[in-house]
């Protein structure tokens, strides 16, 4: 008898929960899997606790409100960019968010909607380094000591190597640690993407010791992104609802709200 009211316990409780998650979505809801990527600020910040905030929550919101039916799900669970553009590609994430269309990703993913906005690229060196940077031979000239941090599995790593003889250093995985490792003289310089650079320099406590080269070095645009394996007709709602937002401008406001 006690394993019978056990039973049916779990089942009584099986089907709470389904109701309230049945009453908590949409009754067509199509669910679109997502990360949050470490390292990406502002597209992705920790916003204290446990809560992650940024431009591309916002984005997804947006979208949602649009289309009520599309739940995007996993922005609050942080994963390194690596694992994450692994998970776009093989289907076990279905979107991201602001990716560049460079290299081999043309070929992983499926890009869709308006260009979100552009990534411009930076040095950055050490406060009382005089080194100047206008061309990438300026780089090349200041060999040996000329290597470059980068963070791992990012753009700027495909951007350096089609250069060509430039050395790089990929081993950290993040700007936090790359900036460490310059500020310790185990690289020249780090390139990064320019939208957030002096706050991350403030919120790092390196506005002292870092400075920004002015020269961009690169610029590209940044897209919605989603597995090749999505289902055509929810690609296109999403995309319906991307240009949908930049019609009315609410994307080049929730974009401009994090510079």
């Amino acid at each position: 008898m006690a394993a019978w009211r056990g039973r049916l316990g779990s089942w009584l409780a099986g089907c709470a929960a389904f109701a309230f998650l049945a009453i908590s979505l949409p009754a067509q809801a199509i669910v679109i899997r997502t990360a949050a990527q470490e390292g990406t600020e502002p597209k992705f910040i920790a916003g204290g606790g446990e809560r992650i905030v940024g431009m591309c929550v916002d984005l997804f919101r947006a979208i949602e409100q649009l289309d009520p039916e599309l739940q995007i799900v996993g922005d609050q669970n942080w994963k390194p960019l690596i694992r994450a553009y692994s998970e776009l590609e093989y289907g076990q994430l279905d979107v991201a968010c602001a990716v560049q269309r460079i290299g081999e990703r043309e070929h992983r993913f499926q890009f869709i909607g308006p260009a979100l906005y552009n990534n411009e690229y930076h040095f950055l060196a050490r406060i009382n380094d005089p080194v100047k940077i206008t061309s990438w031979e300026d780089l090349r000239q200041l060999a040996p000591d000329n290597t470059v941090l980068i963070n791992r599995g990012f753009a700027a790593g495909n951007i350096i190597r089609a250069q060509g003889g430039i050395p790089i250093d990929e081993s950290a995985a993040n700007q936090v640690l790359n900036l460490q490792k310059l500020v310790a003289g185990r690289g020249r310089l780090f390139f990064h993407r320019g939208r957030d650079l002096r706050k991350l320099l403030e919120r790092t406590g390196n506005s002292g010791k870092v400075r920004i080269l002015p020269q961009v070095m690169f610029s590209s645009p940044v897209y919605f992104a989603t597995s090749k394996l999505l289902a055509p007709q929810t690609r296109e709602r999403l995309e319906r609802a991307l240009y949908q937002l930049e019609k009315s401008g609410e994307l080049e406001r929730l974009i401009h709200k994090w510079d």
